[in-house]
């Protein structure tokens, strides 16, 4: 299965938010827990992360495809519901995961 690309900082308050809906959702549909996740510190994998086109953290990539990605004022809610949307496709769609970073 195809998985998820988290970018994030280490002690930003979204990518705590990302965090907590991700096992959310996981306790929620076990369909998600299958998902794989990498979480990709972009302050130790500087040039992964440079070569993804972003600004804010947490970002959220399917493959290639940025699903997501946080802004400054970001909701809790806000967060989940994409967390869920990048999940739902990552269940119907992925057969293997992209090449990255192991975190």
């Amino acid at each position: 299965m195809r998985g998820l690309e988290v970018f994030y900082i280490p002690g930003c308050p979204y990518c705590a938010k990302a965090r907590k809906a991700l096992e959310e959702l996981k306790e929620e549909n076990p369909d998600y827990g299958r998902v794989p996740v990498k979480w990709i510190n972009e302050e130790e994998e500087i040039d992964y992360a440079n070569e993804h086109n972003y600004s804010y953290v947490p970002t959220v990539y399917f493959g290639r495809t940025k699903m997501y990605e946080a802004h400054p004022g970001s909701s809790y809610q806000e967060i989940r519901d994409a967390l869920k949307a990048a999940l739902d496709r990552a269940v119907f769609e992925g057969p293997e995961m992209s090449a990255g970073p192991k975190e």
